[in-house]
């Protein structure tokens, strides 16, 4: 995986570019959360499959929501607003080309767009979804 660049066209977003397919690059990530125990998945969407009882296609595209209720919840202490883009979320997405993409918000962007100025907590939070999103070659 290449390093965690914000992307280019939205200073909210870290998107990073795999170096695995799709399948192996979503169970990756699923699973990293899965194996700690502090972490929680509290939903899965497939947007593919959502599009294709539209009638429509679309390439690989799914969502994990899942958080740490003692973190967000420090953060929703400060300001409830921040329950907005809580729990946290990463997409992994495959191009046309078979590209898998790996993205989610950016916790600094969080903190700035809430007025949170809990810089430890969202530090930490920056490291745990670096660690699940690098997987590496």
């Amino acid at each position: 995986m290449n390093s965690a660049d914000k992307n280019t066209f939205d200073p909210g977003l870290v998107v990073r570019t795999s170096n695995s397919d799709f399948e192996t690059t979503y169970n990756l990530i699923k699973s990293r959360i899965e194996a700690n125990p502090n972490l929680k998945v509290m939903l899965e969407i497939d947007h593919s499959k959502n599009a294709i009882s539209a009638d429509l296609t679309l390439s690989p595209t799914r969502v994990i929501l899942f958080g740490n209720p003692k973190m967000g919840t420090k953060l929703m202490q400060e300001n409830p607003t921040a329950g907005i883009d809580l729990p946290q979320k990463i997409i992994v997405f495959a191009d046309n080309s078979g590209k898998t993409s790996i993205a989610y918000n950016d916790p600094q962007y969080i903190n700035q767009r809430h007025g949170l100025s809990n810089e430890e907590l969202t530090s930490k939070i920056s490291s745990v979804l670096n660690k699940l999103t690098d997987v590496g070659v």
